[in-house]
């Protein structure tokens, strides 16, 4: 971890926006998450006894992703925000854009997510 940030940090500035490096950052935060996350059979409990348990949702999504389940993972943050935009200052959406950039733009689930999300944000 600390050799990728060592890495990235040495990005010329106009190299700073290339997909490549901003997947690469986004892929970096992404393990930072990961850690201390839990037991995903715990997280799934938490949510049966509160559907509105937004932080297991979003610490099982991370979860599902790292395990390579990339739309059970961005299902679980749409849930929230159709449940709560605002929760943790947008949170679930600002996870999903991290999503996007890690698999990029034009993939077909990226795609496929994105029109979930816009349908719940301009419904």
């Amino acid at each position: 971890m600390e050799n990728a940030e060592t890495v990235l940090k040495t990005v010329p500035k106009q190299e700073e926006n290339n997909a490549a490096i901003t997947a690469a950052r986004a892929m970096l935060d992404m393990a930072s998450q990961l850690t201390d996350l839990g037991d995903a059979d715990a997280l799934e409990r938490a949510i049966q006894e509160d559907e509105n348990n937004h932080q297991a949702r979003f610490d099982l999504a991370l979860i599902l992703w790292a395990k390579g389940a990339e739309e059970a993972a961005a299902d679980q943050l749409l849930e929230i925000v159709a449940r709560d935009r605002s929760w943790n200052e947008d949170g679930a959406r600002k996870q999903l854009v991290k999503f996007f950039e890690i698999i990029g733009p034009m993939e077909p689930l990226t795609v496929k997510i994105r029109k979930k999300l816009s349908s719940l944000l301009f419904s």
